[in-house]
């Protein structure tokens, strides 16, 4: 039998997308915007359509979670996917296709990004230089309260310096209603505790930097077998500002809190 996959690509206005049909372009957010022809809102059923300033893309993850059927259920960006067998050429023929993303779920039931490495530094210290603390402590402190087993496994996944990060993802659907059953409820606890009042517009989306920190947790403490492919940025990457930005953070961190 056929596996259906459904792919999405979370954006915010229309562009460029791949042709292939698993793919489906979903506008994260809709809940706070106009309509954008070509893209599947994320505000209809059971959605949180409108906390996307503070969700980032995983609004389009819980609408699809809640609403959508398919086999395997993925998550990409709108200038970030999975690569495929080709590593040169042009980035756009370099993004897997349906036959390769089935390839790689025969592997494994889930597939992630290939791991990033921080080199110096810590999981923990790299979120800390970037944004808020108590972020991070409080999500322990609701952590050892809903899954007090991934206690141990959190803790080290913060002393790592890599991760699997963009909240990028394919998984099979019962692995999907795991997850997405593990998670929400703590973000949503998370998000009932935290004062994000006094926070910058960019520091907003901590529920969604918080997710991306959360995804080796959950599947080290649950068990979870998964297999990795690339990542391909088809837009324009500055790689001085973003070296230069992460050395600042680190050497020379604002004080947040």
């Amino acid at each position: 039998m056929e596996r259906k996959m459904i792919i999405l690509v979370a954006a915010q206005r229309m562009g460029r997308f791949p042709e292939d049909r698993i793919y489906l372009p979903v506008q994260a957010g809709a809940a706070l915007a106009e309509p954008v022809e070509g893209l599947r809102p994320d505000s209809a059923g059971d959605n949180i359509s409108g906390k996307n300033r503070n969700y980032c893309e995983l609004t389009a993850v819980y609408w699809a979670w809640k609403n959508l059927e398919g086999d395997a259920v993925g998550l990409n960006h709108y200038r970030r996917y999975f690569g495929g067998r080709r590593r040169w050429g042009d980035k756009w023929d370099r993004i897997a296709g349906e036959r390769e993303i089935a390839a790689a779920l025969e592997k494994a039931p889930v597939v992630l990004p290939k791991k990033r490495n921080y080199f110096i530094e810590t999981n923990y210290s790299q979120y800390v230089h970037a944004h808020h603390e108590q972020d991070l402590a409080l999500t322990r402190e609701i952590l050892a309260a809903l899954h007090p087993e991934a206690l141990p496994v959190y803790d080290e996944v913060m002393g790592r310096t890599w991760g699997h990060r963009f909240n990028m993802f394919v998984m099979e659907r019962p692995w999907l209603e795991r997850y997405c059953a593990w998670l929400f409820p703590l973000l949503f606890r998370l998000e009932e505790r935290l004062d994000i009042s006094g926070y910058s517009d960019y520091d907003r989306r901590v529920f969604g930097f918080v997710a991306e920190r959360l995804m080796d947790v959950w599947v080290e403490s649950e068990g979870v077998p998964y297999t990795e492919l690339p990542v391909v940025f088809t837009g324009k990457q500055n790689w001085w500002k973003k070296g230069t930005a992460f050395l600042r953070r680190k050497f020379f961190p604002e004080k947040k809190d």
